[in-house]
């Protein structure tokens, strides 16, 4: 391969999730289409990356210092997530009209992450300043998350507010064969009258 199409394809191979066989079709597809479109996709990578910064509010992606659902959304309750992304999966429900907070990871002594590493101070000003209701922890169902959970609900819990978690248990389309012991004892701890 020509040394211009070879430094394309590691770029493509050095995104997350991306292989050789699939970073040389998006090179190709790169070479194959108009020099505008390729421009334009440069562009909008810069553009990307000069204009998004993160909310001064809740640490989502924004083009803006205050993202749009911080602008808009019920203050009263607040979804704490881990990461930026997972706010794009939370949204995926469409029925959610609270606000999120990002706590840009968890407390994982193995990794010498403590609470001071992460957002949880901000997190304590920002439902004192905004008299929030509920706090809802959406943190990864790992030792990590779960530990980050419930340092951040006994921090919470004095100051009258809400805590829940978002239950967990047995997926849709999944055999319960093959569920771990954990995951059935959450599932039988989370179940609902039908």
């Amino acid at each position: 391969m020509e040394e211009p199409i070879e430094r394309l394809v590691e770029y493509f191979k050095s995104l997350p999730g991306v292989g050789q066989k699939t970073a040389q079709r998006y090179a190709f597809y790169i070479i194959e289409n108009s020099r505008e479109k390729a421009e334009n996709f440069a562009k909008a990578i810069i553009e990307a990356k000069e204009k998004v910064k993160f909310c001064r509010e809740c640490g989502n992606y924004s083009a803006k210092d205050i993202c749009p659902i911080c602008e808009k959304r019920n203050q009263k309750v607040v979804c704490v997530v881990q990461e930026p992304k997972d706010i794009l999966s939370m949204e995926k429900v469409k029925s959610f009209d609270g606000v999120y907070h990002v706590l840009f990871g968890c407390i994982s002594p193995l990794e010498n992450k403590g609470p001071n590493d992460i957002k949880v101070k901000e997190l304590l000003s920002r439902v004192q300043r905004n008299g929030v209701q509920e706090v809802i922890m959406a943190t990864n169902p790992d030792v990590e998350g779960e530990a980050t959970a419930m340092y951040i609900a006994k921090l919470l819990k004095p100051m009258g507010v809400k805590v829940t978690r978002l239950a967990q248990g047995i997926a849709m389309g999944s055999d319960i064969e093959f569920a771990d012991e954990i995951t059935l004892e959450k599932a039988l701890k989370s179940r609902q009258e039908i």
